[in-house]
């Protein structure tokens, strides 16, 4: 059954049709909307690399379905920031090189963003647990968290 769906995301509308109204957020925002900050990782929403934002909140879009979304308000990497102003977790991810290979890195600053939205003032153990469910397989762990502690302390 095809189905027209009005996504709120980043800040603006968009129309997008499903085939089939379980299909992942994940691929609708992909896929649909050509937008790659959030990841395929693993597809059981155990890695982290496809968050998103929904009202607030660092969710999988890889186990949410498109269709359950409603009228949320939906932000990726894309809307965080932009290049010119980026977010100030964006900005503090690329002043302490806390990137490398890129596979987690989406879901480390939507989630850390989503801490922050809610804890302006982490500590370091906080900010390991809000991240701990995120998978790196590179080992930037030491510069994540002082990637966070930095945003904390600009905001």
């Amino acid at each position: 059954m095809t189905q027209t769906l009005t996504l709120h995301l980043n800040g603006a509308e968009r129309a997008v049709t499903l085939d089939d109204p379980d299909t992942p957020l994940l691929y609708v925002l992909r896929n649909d909307l050509c937008l790659h900050g959030p990841r395929f990782g693993c597809g059981l929403g155990q890695c982290g690399a496809c968050t998103v934002h929904v009202d607030g909140q660092a969710v999988r879009s890889c186990q949410l379905p498109a269709s359950s979304v409603g009228q949320a308000k939906i932000v990726t990497l894309e809307g965080l920031g932009t290049p010119e102003r980026p977010h100030p977790v964006q900005a503090a991810f690329i002043a302490e090189q806390a990137v490398q290979c890129g596979y987690c890195i989406n879901g480390m600053i939507m989630q850390g963003a989503a801490l922050l939205a809610s804890n302006p003032k982490p500590s370091a153990q906080d900010i390991k647990e809000a991240l701990a469910d995120n998978l790196c397989r590179c080992g930037t762990h030491l510069r994540i968290v002082a990637a966070v502690q930095r945003a904390a302390l600009a905001g």
